[in-house]
């Protein structure tokens, strides 16, 4: 796959998981094998059982981050053996922040499973089950200042910003049920708002975060020793909005602050939008294409063998 345009490749995270994920990747092509071997020799556990044979465990955060993290970079260099794929630029939703990290050389695949695994078991035990939810608002334009005032008060605040039309709030259950009253009371007459509760398991990217920000800092110096920076400038961050530093110090920073802070991804498609005339997703899922459409940028959403057939082959 060669052409003069510059490519960014984005990362769908949690949520996008499904059984059978990256499967015929990990048949046809030997690389991709080798990748799940790694994270499997990497964690003590066999990731393609995990993600080929119907445990339920799949959608249990500790074990959801790691194997999407690894299905995604099984997809990228898939991509890479069989058509070249080689991104100059990279982004990730959340968890896919680490994908993209990989992806970019920044971090290595083996520490970075061990990073996502202790940070969703970190992210779970946090708030105790049925105390902290996640919603979504979708409208035209969204007001995200009059939405963080309709939420003084309250703990829950802005999660997500998905696109113009899409916010994602987190906090207490009891703030999530009163935010959305406040919103049928306050919400600007001429416009209409769904309100969708998400089904999840924690209130993630919430102030309730921060207890585990330490300890996750921690994790970070213990596991992330060979973080190679020289890259990061071509990675996106969530907290920032805008490109990583090539400072290895800042990037760790970034990664904790995310964990507790809105992830801004309107932002992170802007500037990947600036950068780059082709965008990829690639991953189990694909909830990235529908944001970029907001902003008036085709996205190529990758999701199997099958798709990347389609998508390279009338491209080469």
């Amino acid at each position: 796959m060669k052409n003069n345009k510059n490519i960014a490749v984005v990362f769908p995270g949690q949520g996008s998981q499904r059984p059978g994920m990256g499967k015929d990747f990990y048949e046809q092509i030997p690389p991709c094998r080798a990748t799940f071997e790694e994270a499997a020799d990497s964690l003590g556990w066999d990731v393609s059982a995990m993600c080929f044979g119907g445990d339920e465990r799949l959608n249990l955060t500790e074990f959801t981050q790691p194997c999407i993290v690894t299905t995604e970079i099984c997809m990228l260099r898939g991509l890479n053996e069989r058509y070249g794929f080689s991104p100059d630029y990279f982004g990730g939703h959340s968890l896919g922040e680490f994908t993209a990290l990989i992806a970019a050389g920044v971090m290595p695949l083996a520490e970075t499973v061990k990073i996502v695994q202790t940070r969703g078991k970190l992210m779970q035990e946090a708030v105790p089950v049925g105390v902290g939810g996640m919603a979504a608002v979708i409208s035209d334009n969204i007001d995200i200042d009059m939405l963080k005032k309709l939420m003084d008060g309250l703990n829950a605040g802005v999660a997500n910003i998905n696109s113009a039309n899409q916010v994602v709030i987190s906090g207490e259950i009891t703030a999530i049920d009163e935010t959305e009253k406040r919103l049928t009371q306050n919400f600007p007459a001429e416009k209409t708002f769904r309100f969708v509760r998400l089904n999840v398991s924690a209130p993630f990217h919430s102030s309730l975060m921060k207890t585990i920000e330490s300890r996750f800092a921690e994790t970070l110096e213990k596991f992330g020793n060979n973080l190679n920076a020289q890259n990061a400038s071509k990675v996106t961050s969530n907290f920032t909005g805008g490109f990583h530093a090539s400072d290895s110090s800042e990037v760790k920073k970034n990664l904790v602050n995310q964990i507790s802070n809105a992830v801004n991804w309107r932002s992170n498609m802007q500037v990947l939008a600036d950068k780059a005339q082709e965008i990829y997703e690639v991953g189990p899922g694909r909830p990235l294409r529908d944001f970029f459409k907001t902003i008036g940028v085709a996205c190529h959403s990758v999701t199997g063998l099958t798709a990347a057939d389609k998508i390279f082959k009338t491209s080469t």
